[in-house]
């Protein structure tokens, strides 16, 4: 490549970046999936649009094996320890045991209804078997949910990549040989010595960083963000899972108290949007439009036995003798999103050479397309009609302030909705613990900072301002008043999450 070529490749990749970014804020105002918009983008500069050639299928499983990298060290980054505590046993049901049971379900329909041979059908029942990590983050940043929900798609989506990433390579050998024994055994070593690594990384990493002084506070985002892709490589060099290392070391981090937190989630947060942009981008100039009319039908049936048939079953059965209510189960079934993962995923059996897999991309392709239409600009409506959105969940707010990191606060939003009790009650009578503030009240469009005998009034978005140790208890006090008045405790009530 000359140096002309160099210049001429920047620019064409920097204006693309841009455009992604502006159509992601176009996409977001409309209720149009951003990771659509940069799907559309990549095939625009295909062989099928301005003629970009690129067919390359191993890098392209490469470079999208790398953003996935990404993608999950950033989720893990942005996941607090104590959403996810109290789930992590059903979501690693849902993440195994699901996994399983979609792919067999998902796989028999390919093999009965498409008439499929087994191979190219348990590969498209394990391709598609995953939640997308960077769907769900995504959907969760802007949707009220009750934390425990929440926090089950998001390690659900943080640890079933690893399950449906072993099981596409299990089943890419040529030739096929399945041995249910052996497949269960490879799929423990390979999970145990993953979080093995990842978690001793996470741990080793977060005391390391706890002992040395960096000369420049910009230097700890980027450590710690390569301590998650150190794991990653380490987990993938051993022939562990790499996703659940990059994963949870990356959640043990971002839980153990390191300096600059705020900085390194923005950190995250920047590099995993750059990981998404390229990773559809680049999936994008794969897929040739004009191949794509003979696949619509069995994607169709393939994205309606997964939504309407595997989830479900995966979901109820995974989760039995965990006590989920069954809305919540249905929210679940429902918010399976796929998105990059499953299109990746449907590279590595075609760089393997399995006889007939070319046709799985775009199978694979097209219900992604199509089902994350339906799916995700209907989650906000579907988890009204379950009861389960509450405009009284706390969101943090990312907010790049030096002073916030110092005195180890964070900021939060919350407004209240009709029903609550907190209408007419006053900020004295809140009695938020200390130290935990509400700092301004948005009352019809107009700002004010409230005094102690300010009353709380209905539709008010409340800014409150709290430390991270403080953060939980003060949740609890306004879920409480929320939920019985100024007088919650003589009620037996103390906010605890449900």
């Amino acid at each position: 490549m000359t140096l002309h070529e160099l210049y001429l490749a920047m620019l064409i990749g920097g204006l693309v970046l841009l455009a992604s970014i502006v159509g992601t804020r176009v996409a977001t105002r409309v209720g149009f999936p951003a990771l659509l918009f940069f799907l559309l983008v990549g095939m625009v500069l295909g062989h099928d649009g301005l003629g970009l050639d690129f067919d390359s299928i191993e890098m392209a499983r490469n470079i999208c094996t790398a953003a996935l990298a990404v993608i999950l060290v950033e989720g893990g980054l942005t996941t607090r320890f104590a959403d996810i505590r109290r789930v992590l046993a059903p979501a690693g049901a849902l993440a195994t045991v699901g996994v399983l049971v979609s792919t067999a379900i998902t796989a028999a329909g390919a093999h009965f209804l498409l008439d499929f041979d087994w191979q190219l059908a348990l590969l498209l029942g394990a391709i598609v078997s995953s939640t997308d990590a960077a769907a769900v983050f995504s959907v969760l940043r802007v949707l009220p949910l009750p934390r425990r929900l929440a926090g089950l798609l998001e390690a659900e989506s943080g640890f079933n990549d690893a399950p449906a990433v072993i099981l596409v390579l299990m089943f890419s050998v040529v030739p096929f040989v399945f041995e249910p024994a052996g497949t269960l055994g490879e799929i423990g070593f390979e999970l145990l010595a993953g979080a093995v690594i990842g978690l001793g990384t996470g741990l080793l990493g977060a005391v390391t960083l706890r002992r040395i002084a960096l000369p420049a506070s910009g230097l700890y985002p980027i450590a710690t963000f390569g301590l998650g892709v150190v794991a990653f490589a380490a987990a993938g060099s051993v022939h562990a899972s790499g996703f659940l290392a990059a994963y949870l070391a990356a959640v043990v981090l971002a839980n153990s108290g390191l300096p600059h937190r705020s900085a390194t989630r923005s950190f995250a947060e920047g590099l995993g949007w750059l990981a998404q942009i390229g990773l559809f981008v680049v999936l994008g100039l794969l897929v040739r439009p004009t191949e794509l009319a003979g696949d619509i039908v069995p994607a169709i049936v393939i994205g309606l036995v997964l939504l309407l048939v595997a989830r479900p079953v995966s979901v109820a059965v995974s989760l039995i003798g965990f006590g989920v209510p069954l809305r919540e189960q249905l929210f679940l079934s429902w918010a399976g999103l796929r998105g990059a993962v499953p299109i990746v995923l449907a590279t590595f059996p075609i760089v393997a050479g399995v006889t007939g897999s070319s046709r799985l991309l775009n199978i694979v392709f097209i219900l992604v397309v199509i089902f994350t239409l339906i799916q995700a600009p209907s989650l906000r409506l579907v988890a009204g009609l379950l009861g389960l959105t509450s405009g009284e969940v706390t969101r943090e707010i990312q907010v790049e302030a030096a002073p916030l990191d110092v005195l180890d606060a964070e900021l939060l939003t919350m407004k209240v909705q009709s029903p609550s009790r907190l209408h007419n009650v006053t900020i004295l009578e809140l009695r938020l613990p200390d130290p935990a503030v509400i700092t301004l009240i948005i009352r019809n469009g107009h700002t004010f900072v409230p005094l102690p005998d300010t009353r709380i009034a209905t539709g008010d978005e409340l800014l409150i301002v709290t430390t991270s140790k403080m953060r939980a208890a003060a949740e609890a006090r306004l879920r409480a008043v929320s939920r019985r008045g100024r007088l919650a405790h003589w009620f037996d009530e103390y906010g605890n999450l449900e």
